[in-house]
């Protein structure tokens, strides 16, 4: 089970976004692989710091998490893909800046040696996210969905398998860096030498330089193409939330990690109903008699209809709640219930009978509310307080 993300980070539910800023670097510098080599353990707790960065540093996703918890941090809903946590090229990729500075030089590498934001070597560039929009009917909201999606984009090349090259002999190493991925870098300051190192640019990191390059992807380990995404939608989503699955975006370039894929949700509008959190409202809308008289109406549901009885003097506004009969809540926790709001309709044209009519009902004691004021106190005081 996932720790809370302010406990990992040690900061309260109030922190500031500089306090979550230095509890992060604080954890990153102790944590940091470089400095735990061969330490499963630390590892875990630097991936765990930058996933709760990651998360608590988002103003909307921090937002999203302190509302729904894990559930709803980050579009990560468990299970299918979603979540996850974070990968360690991830982690560079993104938090590498953490330490300020600039220049040629990355502090993160001038710390430990070069390991800051790092590329295995032999693997190429990230690729990049893609981000689509699904679209959730009312019923697919409250019972989850499965949804399966063609996307357009990099794939790997199946001509090379991703390598970029003719064959795995198509290569010679860097002359820039020897090898090495990285290059060093040796300035003077107020302090005397300051020695840092940064990705090799001849080679981007890689170590080696192609000489034969496939023909099919021209070097490049991808190709443009497209995959059909199964995607597994929980119950509870809504409009504007957004779902994410590793590895589903863009090929990287020669071997590179793929990108992510972000799904944002798109609410299709119920023709009857109407969505308010976790509950659904209904507008009834009865008549002058089936008020006075009551009568039983049968109302639309999400996936079904069910029966209610209308009482003989219902008055318009009164609420009639169908007890879980609404929206899962995402993180789990219970199901919102359908809101049946009365309305009584008054026509506004009417037949010369239906006029006679009216006219000897509306002299009826029955039929003032002046008259009826001291017997129904109760209803009556409630619009003069």
């Amino acid at each position: 089970m996932k720790r809370d993300y302010y406990e990992v980070l040690g900061v309260s539910k109030s922190a500031t976004a500089d306090e979550i800023k230095k509890a992060y670097r604080k954890m990153a510098l102790q944590y940091h692989p470089d400095k735990n080599p061969g330490d499963k353990a630390a590892e875990e707790k630097f991936k765990e710091a930058a996933e709760a960065y990651d998360i608590l540093s988002n103003n909307e996703k921090r937002a999203r998490y302190d509302r729904f918890g894990h559930q709803g941090a980050a579009g990560g809903f468990g299970g299918g893909g979603y979540g996850g946590g974070m990968n360690m090229e991830d982690i560079f990729s993104q938090f590498g800046d953490i330490f300020g500075g600039g220049g040629d030089g990355n502090p993160f590498e001038s710390f430990f040696g070069g390991g800051g934001r790092r590329k295995e070597r032999g693997r190429g560039q990230r690729g990049s996210n893609l981000r689509v929009k699904v679209k959730m009917d009312l019923e697919e909201i409250a019972s989850g969905a499965q949804k399966k999606i063609k996307v357009k984009k990099h794939i790997t090349c199946d001509a090379c398998n991703g390598i970029g090259a003719k064959d795995k002999n198509s290569y010679q190493t860097c002359n820039t860096c020897n090898g090495s991925g990285v290059v060093r870098k040796v300035t003077q300051t107020f302090l005397g030498q300051m020695a840092t190192t940064g990705t090799c640019p001849t080679c981007e990191g890689e170590g080696k330089i192609i000489t034969n390059k496939c023909t099919k992807c021209r070097g490049e380990g991808r190709v443009y193409g497209e995959e059909v995404i199964s995607i597994d939608i929980p119950a509870g989503v809504s409009e504007g939330i957004q779902l994410s699955m590793n590895g589903k975006g863009n090929a990287g370039i020669r071997g590179g990690y793929p990108g992510d894929l972000l799904i944002n949700i798109e609410e299709v509008p119920h023709p009857e109903l109407k969505r308010e959190d976790t509950n659904v409202v209904y507008h009834l809308f009865l008549n002058f008699a089936e008020a006075a008289l009551g009568t039983q109406v049968e109302v639309p549901t999400i996936g079904g209809t069910a029966k209610i009885k209308i009482p003989k003097g219902t008055q318009s506004g009164k609420l009639f709640k169908l007890q879980g009969k609404g929206i899962p809540s995402l993180n789990g926790y219970g199901k919102g219930d359908q809101i049946v709001d009365v309305q009584i309709y008054t026509p506004q044209d009417l037949t010369a009978e239906e006029t006679e009519l009216m006219e000897k009902l509306k002299n009826s004691k029955n039929f003032s509310p002046q008259a009826q004021k001291e017997k129904h106190k109760g209803f009556f005081d409630k619009f003069f307080h």
